[in-house]
This record gives C-alpha cells, sequence and structure tokens, in this order.
C-alpha cells in the first residue's frame, strides 16, 4: 500500500506540473505595437486610389500616406513602453498625425477619412483618464465637421468610428495594463509569503536547537562530572537529557507545521533546570494578572534564547528572572552577573546575549515589534547582562485562557 501511495502521489505530481506548463505556455503575455498594426489595412482603399492615378497630386498623397502610416507605427510601439508612452516625442508624432489626418482628409475626402478611426485607435493607445476625455471630445466634433464637408450625413460613421475606435482601445489596453499589474503582484505576493515562511522556520528552528543544544550539552558535562562520584545524580542528569531530547523532537515536528505555541510557566521550568545544571542560581519572580497565550508565547522564546545566552556566554553565578504584568502591558527582565559584553568571541558575531546582536535577538525584536512590543539588550547597570522586553496587553486577543484568579501576586526563588 505505501509503494502504491507514493506512486499515486508522483503521478499527480507530474498531472500538476504538465498542467502548469501548459497555462504557462499559452497564458496570454501583455499586448504590443504587433497587435495594432493590422488596422492600417484600413489605408488599402487610399493605397488603391493612389497606385490607380484616382488622386489628384499624387506626390502629396503618397508623401502623406507615408508619413502617416511612419508616425502611426512609431506611436503605437512607443505607447507600450510606460516612459515612452508619456514622452514629448510621442505626443508630437500624434501631433503630426493628427496634421497629416486633416490634411490627407480634408483634400481628399472619400476613402481617405479612413484615417480618422486610424487616428482614434493611435489617440487610444495613449491617452488615459482625464487626457481621453480633453482630446477625445474636440477631435470627434473636428472629425465630424470634415467628414461632413466631403460625405454629408455619411460624416456620422466616421465620427462614430473615430470615438469608437479611441475608447475601445484605451479600454482594453488599460485592462490589459491591470491584468498585468496584477499577476506581477499576485507573483510578489507569493515569492513574499515563501520568504516569510522561510524566514519563521528559520527563527524556529534558532530558537528552538540553540536553546535545546545547549542544555544537552550543559547536562552532558554535568553528568560527567558527576559519574565518578555519584553515579545516581549522573542518571539522573542523563534522564533529564533524554527528556530534553524528546521534546526537542515534539517541538521541531510542531514548528515545522507552524502550531508551535510556547507556554511562559513551561519555559520558566527550562529555565531553573538548565541554569542550575550550569551552576546558576536561578531566582524567578512573577507578579501581575495571568497573561494570555500570545503574550505567553512571545515572552517565552524570550526567557528560552536569554537563557540559552546566558548559559553559554556570560559565566555567570546568578541569574534573576522577573516577569510583571499590568493591566496595559507586561514587562519581562533577565539579569545575569556574568561577563557581560566583555565576553563575546573576537569580532562580535558568536554572543548573541552578551552585546553582540545576533540571529536570535535580531528575530525576537522582529517579532516583539510585529505585536507591538520592544526588546533591550545591553550591559546591565551594576554590570553583567540584562534582556528587556515589553509587550502591550490587548484584551480582544489576548485575554487569558486559564482559570487564574483576577490579580497573582507571588515570588518564587528557585
Amino acid at each position: 500500500m505505501t509503494d502504491e501511495a507514493t506512486k499515486t502521489r508522483r503521478e499527480q505530481a507530474k498531472a500538476a506540473r504538465r498542467q502548469a506548463k501548459a497555462a504557462r505556455r499559452w497564458r496570454p503575455g501583455p499586448a504590443s505595437g504587433f497587435t495594432m498594426l493590422p488596422w492600417l489595412l484600413l489605408g488599402l482603399g487610399s493605397f488603391s486610389n493612389l497606385v490607380q492615378g484616382e488622386t489628384p497630386n499624387p506626390w502629396f498623397g503618397g508623401l502623406g500616406l507615408f508619413v502617416f502610416n511612419s508616425l502611426y507605427i512609431s506611436v503605437v510601439f512607443r505607447a507600450f513602453h510606460p516612459m515612452a508612452r508619456n514622452s514629448a516625442a510621442t505626443w508630437w508624432s500624434l501631433a503630426g498625425m493628427a496634421v497629416m489626418t486633416f490634411g490627407l482628409g480634408g483634400a481628399y475626402g472619400g476613402s481617405w477619412l479612413l484615417f480618422f478611426p486610424l487616428l482614434g485607435l493611435a489617440c487610444g493607445t495613449v491617452l488615459r483618464g482625464r487626457n481621453l476625455a480633453l482630446v477625445g471630445a474636440p477631435l470627434t466634433v473636428a472629425v465630424a465637421v470634415v467628414a461632413a464637408v466631403h460625405d454629408g450625413w455619411g460624416a456620422v460613421t466616421i465620427a462614430y468610428g473615430t470615438v469608437i475606435s479611441m475608447l475601445v482601445t484605451a479600454a482594453i489596453l488599460a485592462l490589459s495594463e491591470t491584468v498585468v499589474e496584477l499577476r506581477s503582484t499576485r507573483q510578489e505576493l507569493a515569492r513574499s509569503a515563501v520568504e516569510e515562511e522561510r524566514l519563521r522556520f528559520s527563527r524556529d528552528l534558532h530558537d528552538l536547537l540553540g536553546h535545546t543544544l545547549s542544555v544537552i550539552v550543559v547536562k552532558s558535562e554535568a553528568a560527567r562530572r558527576l559519574a565518578p562520584r555519584d553515579m545516581d545524580a549522573a542518571l539522573e542528569q542523563v534522564t533529564d537529557i533524554e527528556s530534553v531530547g524528546r521534546q526537542a523532537l515534539r517541538e521541531i515536528r510542531e514548528a515545522v507545521t507552524g502550531y508551535r505555541d510556547s507556554s511562559l510557566s513551561t519555559e520558566l521550568d527550562r529555565a531553573r533546570s538548565a541554569l542550575t545544571a550550569a551552576g546558576i542560581e536561578p531566582v524567578v519572580r512573577q507578579s501581575g494578572p495571568p497573561l494570555g497565550p500570545r503574550t505567553e508565547a512571545l515572552l517565552g522564546w524570550v526567557v528560552r534564547e536569554a537563557v540559552t545566552n546566558a548559559v553559554r556566554h556570560s559565566g555567570a553565578a546568578r541569574c534573576e528572572i522577573t516577569v510583571h504584568g499590568a493591566p496595559e502591558q507586561v514587562r519581562l527582565v533577565i539579569t545575569d552577573d556574568g561577563r557581560g559584553v566583555r565576553s563575546a568571541p573576537a569580532g562580535g558575531t558568536g554572543g548573541e546575549g552578551t552585546g553582540g546582536r545576533g540571529t536570535g535577538l535580531r528575530g525576537l525584536t522582529e517579532r516583539l515589534a510585529a505585536a507591538g512590543g520592544s526588546l533591550e539588550a545591553g550591559p546591565a547597570p551594576r554590570g553583567g547582562f540584562r534582556v528587556t522586553a515589553v509587550l502591550p496587553v490587548d484584551p480582544a486577543t489576548d485575554a487569558p485562557t486559564g482559570a487564574a484568579a483576577s490579580l497573582m501576586e507571588s515570588e518564587r526563588p528557585a
């Protein structure tokens, strides 16, 4: 059954890849100037008259036809580049088209009047919004007057074709540009979501493994020291190592699925155990109302990171952890009497809790800032190192979930 399920999943994955490839292959791309070139066929009637010698002053008509087509091609290709579309050269080319169109249409009439809808197409590729209305209205009136002189009531068709070609072209191209922008935005959002998930996963792994491995190393050293003279105490440390390892496996699985939620009380208990095993006296003080799950999770991360750095880098004899809650905010202060910034290795990249802003503290600072809080880390006034975290209490999203009393005043030295 396992082999069949694996084979089925592989086939489904291959089918999904084929569908995605086919969708990319047939997905229409952004419009270009080539899509506007077939409309030049509207001028075949004028070209036919010119070739057959039915046009007075053929040199003037031929030169005008060449200039008009050249300007039309220049305008429609420049119109699909946002920078070039709004340039002075594009506007001058469009103005030159207008001059040639009115000159040819006014001089010859007949099939030459079809250049007016072509002028409308060119205007629709360049103009947007208010400019479209400012140019479109007087242009339509002028086209109707010129066409009426040559074609009487037939001018209605020419004027209608001019304004419709202008408006429809502008609307279709605006819609195409919006679709392209939305597609680009969707791809950017997808990339941002992937980067955010990678960042979350890297932070969780750093916070989980950094603390857990430090505790395992400290307890292993304690077991090695105790083994020659007190085997029972050494076995107790080994049991703790096994428990920490199992807990780490569970937390890593939860981090992978994105559902890990650290508890402050659990982290405080672990902090006592890790500090005691490292020969550091832990003192934990907690006061104020019970905390909500969001605040407990964030402060749990801070306790984990700060205690890990204290065990690894501080060389302290005492570490105090104080949690003080208030109706509006909660404050966590972790202070040790170790070497402080002087314990950072050369280069300042190794001691995250000792003055170097390493990956752990940077990640925690970003997490707390996203929740409206702050994190400060640096030398304590009386020596050692201090980490201070402040978080606002949001009753709507951070209500306590336990059945604790409304106010808890406790002081629990380990």
